[in-house]
């Protein structure tokens, strides 16, 4: 069975690693996460009170998933029977809840099953466990990186609540790193150690929000320190031979993405794939680049070459189904075609002016005679009265007609650019726009002629 029972959840060996050894063993020495541990949060509540339900721990790595699993179990007193989802299969969870019976009918004990990197179970796998977290056999607690609506089934979702965990502050980090500085009896007390004005905050940094990276950092650096001083060098040593040239949360990652941004819209392929290129070796998920990249063909190609947004969705998609590195092509494929493609941000332009004007001028209503009239009392007040339908008209256009509200004037938000596509579409709008005044001066004309008449 590719699972672990701890019936203790006592502490680790001494020659364990630094994280592992400092892992908290209450609520009070979990650092981070008070949006659902400080004082009265619902989930602290829950935890305190032994009110206990199934849950999805969602969050980046090093956040403390396994920790909050644990300490779950720990005040709880129930067995905590812990699988991966990368080794495990149906047989192990089958197994897991035939034990889990077995304990409630001798032991008169709870079972905790807690099944890391949940995400990677698949449909069958997950539906396994289902009943048994139904009718109370064990408490199913899971934990992934990834975001529980696209990777986990409905049914399994409708049945635990999730939890959303934030990668860990500096500052959280900065208490982390004291505290097994401190600590005499797990950590590294006894010899005295200390962080530099200089170190702790570059050692921090570079745990990039995750307590386990940041704790194997920190017992690295004092294995290369041989005075009670951890300083600056150390920290650059180990942070040099173990950080690939980006971070998800920092400068360095915006920068990045500004770069590749600016690329495609200054036309230069080459400068675009680079910075693709930088940023996938670095770590960055595959997926929030094509969320960028779709961005950037609604931004700056826009109506000029609609083909790009068409792109930049494929491109997304077979990132989606084949993973990395193989759908990483079709991202450089659509950065490509969208640095050579025409430019165009007048879509961009127009949305914020008409946002602008929205958020502005209030609930203006809707004329009389573009309202919907489904009843026969709508129809008596007038709704759709001297509605021009467009399909009627010469050229199927509605020449003169009003389409926003009374009063509001007429707003021009959309200005088509001369390239690529936008080319057509300002001629055609152009055309339309006469026919507007052509219709305009006939009304005119025709309101004259009434007065003369009269």
């Amino acid at each position: 069975m590719t699972s672990s029972v701890d019936n203790s959840l006592g502490d680790p060996a001494p020659f364990a690693p630094l994280a592992e050894r400092m892992r908290p063993r209450t609520l009070d020495e979990l650092q981070g996460q008070e949006h659902l541990l400080g004082e009265g949060k619902p989930l602290r509540q829950a935890i305190v009170r032994d009110r206990l339900h199934s849950m999805i721990l969602w969050g980046p790595p090093g956040s403390g998933k396994t920790t909050l699993a644990r300490l779950v179990a720990r005040q709880s007193g129930c067995a905590f029977v812990k699988l991966s989802a990368v080794l495990a299969g149906v047989k192990d969870v089958r197994e897991a809840v035939a034990e889990a019976r077995r304990r409630r009918a001798e032991e008169d004990r709870g079972t905790i099953l807690f099944i890391d990197e949940v995400h990677r179970f698949n449909k069958g796998q997950q539906d396994a466990f289902l009943p048994h977290v139904e009718d109370g056999t064990l408490i199913f607690i899971g934990a992934t990186t990834e975001n529980p609506s696209f990777e986990l089934n409905n049914a399994l979702l409708s049945r635990a609540r999730v939890y959303l965990l934030q990668a860990l502050a500096p500052e959280v980090l900065g208490r982390i790193l004291d505290a097994a500085l401190a600590d005499r009896e797990r950590g590294l007390g006894e010899r005295g150690l200390q962080l530099s004005d200089e170190a702790r905050p570059a050692l921090a940094e570079a745990a990039d929000g995750d307590a386990r990276r940041g704790l194997n950092l920190l017992e690295l650096a004092a294995q290369l320190t041989d005075g009670p001083q951890i300083g600056i060098a150390a920290v650059t040593e180990v942070v040099t031979g173990s950080l690939r040239r980006f971070d998800k949360g920092g400068d360095i990652f915006y920068d990045q993405i500004s770069a590749l941004h600016k690329s495609v819209r200054g036309s230069a392929p080459d400068a675009a794939l680079y910075w693709l290129a930088r940023m996938l070796d670095g770590g960055c998920d595959p997926l929030y680049v094509a969320r960028r990249i779709l961005r950037m063909a609604s931004e700056d190609i826009g109506n000029a070459d609609p083909r790009a947004l068409a792109l930049a969705l494929d491109a997304w998609d077979v990132q989606q189904r084949l993973g990395s590195p193989e759908g990483e092509l079709a991202l450089a494929q659509a950065v490509v075609y969208m640095a050579c493609a025409a430019k165009s941000n007048a879509v961009y332009k127009a949305w914020s002016a008409a946002l602008a004007d929205a958020r502005r001028s209030g609930s203006r209503d809707v004329p009389i005679h573009l309202r919907n009239a489904p009843t026969r009392l709508m129809k008596e007040l007038g709704y759709g009265r001297r509605y021009r339908y467009a399909h009627d008209e010469p050229e199927a256009y509605a020449a003169g007609e009003d389409y926003f509200p009374d009063g509001f004037g007429p707003r021009t938000y959309y200005e088509p650019v001369g390239r690529g596509l936008e080319i057509r579409i300002a001629e055609k709008l152009a055309h339309l726009r006469e026919l507007d005044r052509a219709a305009a001066a006939t009304d005119a004309g025709d309101a004259d002629a009434k007065g003369r008449g009269g």
